[in-house]
């Protein structure tokens, strides 16, 4: 038994718990999205865990902070080489998954 989980809930959740600021409204947008297209893809559901979604993407404001934490990336195409990378839609911010 599932609990469909629309977006106004997913993002309720997180600006309502300690993990408010994981993300920005675009940015839980965004990974709302990528898990959705990601459950139709894969024809399956997740749980709802957002505390593991919390745990395994973090958002960036770029990639130059992204550089920052990983001293192995030198650009885009290295860390699409290591990552599933989540564009943050009309921003420059990213959304990846840690690695």
């Amino acid at each position: 038994m599932k609990n469909t989980i629309d977006f106004s809930y997913f993002r309720n959740w997180f600006l309502n718990s300690q993990y408010k600021n994981n993300f920005s409204i675009e940015g839980l947008s965004s990974l709302y999205d990528y898990l959705v297209n990601l459950e139709e893809e894969l024809e399956t559901e997740f749980d709802f865990d957002p505390i593991a979604f919390s745990c395994e993407y973090s958002e960036y404001e770029n990639l130059e902070e992204i550089k920052k934490t990983y001293d192995c990336i030198d650009n885009i195409q290295d860390l699409e080489n290591n990552t599933t990378i989540i564009d943050v839609v009309g921003t420059d911010r990213l959304i990846i998954q840690n690695f």
